[in-house]
């Protein structure tokens, strides 16, 4: 049997094991006979019936499924075995192709792969109506001419309407871009209507314009409040990007989860993220100090820590450490500070609280 018609019974398959313990279908329950296999039996029941089927059809096997109905049907290109079939407790299908066939032209066309149009959205083989899909954005004709090279009468061109985009995580700590620099993600946060965005540094957001991340596009900055405050926020309009509540731990462990924004005291312990200088941790020493980074730029009530940081770690995640475990609690944004993480120094962070209150958010928690 190929793989192709293995997949469709994929959600319904316990183990290849369970499988291979089933004699029958009308011997593996008391429940089931031969006239009744259909979506109440047992899915090792219809696995071990579609795996002797395949066999024994042989080249005339053209897959198996659950129709509309829930009954358990089987494909075959010879009419005169739909007698085992039946035997079997399916519902035989006389049709065009077989299995083997339909899985020779999707491997054809993926074969062809490197001259497919940007038009062609993707191929699969359909087994409830024994074709070979290709869909094509808007019908496009060069779509639907690679579709046709393939020089096969089981290629159906389907249109759509949808082009496919991959999907990318918005993780705390990570790379943001912006049109004049880098910085790093705080946090994703969303407000009452489920609108999503990003917060960081509003020295950052003060930037302005389009911003993109690791996968692409995120979204445009709708909020900055710098100086006097650190925070800013950026729309995520981009439905690539996925909004979660992990933070980068980059080499220091698997991603943090964020559970909420208990403010950690004074002389406990927290780390920061950033796309700079990764996971680095120290404690805190002061709430509410103000900061004079020069030009006018004066920033009030940052928390002080000890932990170190560089240039494009601005806005990035800082957290409450999570020891040996992996849930964490949301402090604030990295704002800036001295020194480096080869001499050590203070970092400042903006408290995260203050700007979910500024804009009306709740951060995505785990």
């Amino acid at each position: 049997m190929s793989r192709r018609s293995l997949r469709t019974f994929l959600a319904l398959v316990g183990s290849a094991a369970a499988a291979a313990a089933v004699a029958s279908p009308a011997s593996a329950t008391g429940s089931t006979t031969a006239s009744t296999l259909d979506a109440t039996a047992e899915p090792a029941v219809l696995a071990a019936a579609q795996e002797s089927l395949s066999q024994r059809l042989g080249e005339s096997y053209a897959s198996s499924w659950l129709d509309g109905d829930g009954k358990f049907v089987v494909g075959t290109t010879d009419a005169s075995r739909t007698r085992d079939i039946r035997a079997a407790g399916a519902v035989p299908k006389v049709v065009e192709h077989s299995a083997a066939e339909l899985a020779g032209v999707q491997s054809t066309l993926d074969g062809r792969a490197g001259s497919v149009p940007d038009s062609v959205t993707g191929w699969y083989v359909d087994v409830t109506t024994n074709d070979v899909v290709v869909s094509v954005l808007h019908n496009d004709p060069a779509g639907v001419a690679w579709a046709n090279s393939a020089g096969s009468a089981a290629v159906r061109v389907e249109p759509t309407t949808q082009a496919n985009h991959p999907k990318w995580n918005l993780i705390g700590g990570q790379a943001i871009y912006f049109g004049g620099g880098r910085c790093s993600i705080g946090f994703n946060a969303r407000n009452s209507a489920g609108t999503r965005y990003v917060i960081t540094a509003g020295h950052c957001t003060e930037l302005g314009g389009s911003v993109t991340g690791t996968g692409g596009a995120i979204g445009s900055v709708s909020g900055s409040s710098f100086p006097g405050n650190d925070y800013g926020v950026i729309r995520v309009t981009s439905s690539s990007a996925v909004s979660t509540p992990l933070v980068d731990r980059w080499s220091s462990g698997s991603d943090v989860t964020v559970a909420g924004s208990t403010v950690s005291p004074v002389g406990s312990r927290i780390c920061r993220s950033g796309s700079t200088t990764g996971w680095r941790c120290g404690t805190v020493g002061a709430f509410n100090q103000t900061v004079n980074y020069g030009g006018g730029d004066i920033v009030y009530g940052l928390t002080r820590t000890s932990a170190c940081a560089e240039p494009g770690d601005s806005g990035g995640s800082v957290v409450s450490d999570p020891g040996s475990g992996t849930r964490v609690q949301a402090q604030g944004m990295t704002s800036g500070g001295s020194g480096n993480c080869s001499t050590g120094g203070t970092t400042f962070f903006q408290p995260v609280r203050e700007a979910l209150n500024a804009y009306g958010l709740t951060l995505y928690t785990g």
